[in-house]
């Protein structure tokens, strides 16, 4: 069992405040879980609304590993793989890596679909490493500060595998944050086609400062912006190809199979 779980917290509870601090609203995931992580051993207590009840449970913090990244042959695309990012960790690169190696076994490397739809985001190194293992060099993000400062992440070198594959990134309406920047890196680099909805434009970053009385304040001090300067807070990045989602059929996939079809003849 998970931590939470051991202390009682159930499915379907709904976070209310982390050490007496009220979430944002509207609540952001990697805020929350700046106002949740800590060193492991410690503790942080919990609100959570269960029905009619307030509850709250005291946690003890401990590592935690859940794979980001899972992959298969892609159904519909010989030669092509499929490959899911749920989320982006510190792990999440060295998945990946193991994820495109197992396809090359499989003979599954000839191009990629990329699923980040739902992806909340996570560490900005992370997305850096995802994004470098598809490209030769060159800038993936640049990050403003409000004193009129920046940061330029280049891609890592001597880790990019796949400089030339042919890629799809399906991206939707919950595609947002670290994922947001992987995205529109491969996008203005012209690495790979966005395929789907508008994402959600998370491209700020905050600092959480707790008041004496328990409250916090959040603070916006840097924000994102692709490599040819385009800014994704508060706009999200648009895809090259629109799909409408389909109570039926996984439409953005069958789009991304179209798609493969025709640049793997």
């Amino acid at each position: 069992d998970r931590p939470a779980a051991q202390a009682g917290v159930q499915k379907g509870d709904i976070l209310l405040a982390v050490d007496g601090a009220p979430l944002p609203t509207p609540a952001d995931l990697d805020q929350v879980t700046d106002m949740i992580r800590g060193s492991v051993g410690t503790k942080v207590r919990l609100t959570v609304q269960r029905g009619e009840q307030t509850l709250d449970f005291v946690i003890t913090r401990a590592e935690i590993e859940l794979p980001s990244v899972t992959w298969q042959p892609a159904s519909g695309a010989p030669n092509a793989g499929y490959i899911r990012i749920e989320r982006f960790s510190g792990l999440t690169a060295k998945e990946l890596d193991q994820a495109l190696g197992d396809l090359k076994t499989l003979d599954a490397d000839r191009a990629f679909i990329i699923d980040m739809r739902g992806n909340p985001g996570g560490l900005v190194d992370a997305a850096v490493n995802v994004a470098s293992r598809f490209l030769d060099g060159g800038v993936v993000l640049i990050e403003r500060h409000a004193d009129g400062s920046e940061k330029v992440y280049e891609a890592r070198s001597g880790v990019s595998v796949a400089p030339d594959t042919p890629l799809i990134l399906l991206v939707d309406g919950n595609t947002a944050s670290a994922a947001e920047i992987v995205a529109g890196a491969l996008q203005d680099r012209a690495r790979a086609t966005l395929v789907g909805q508008t994402t959600y434009g998370k491209g700020s970053i905050q600092r959480i400062h707790r008041l004496s009385d328990n409250s916090a304040v959040h603070v916006t001090y840097a924000k994102w912006f692709t490599p040819h300067d385009r800014a994704i807070d508060g706009q999200g990045l648009e895809p090259d190809v629109i799909v409408e989602p389909s109570p039926d059929e996984d439409a953005f996939m069958t789009k991304a199979l179209d798609l493969l079809a025709q640049r793997l003849r």
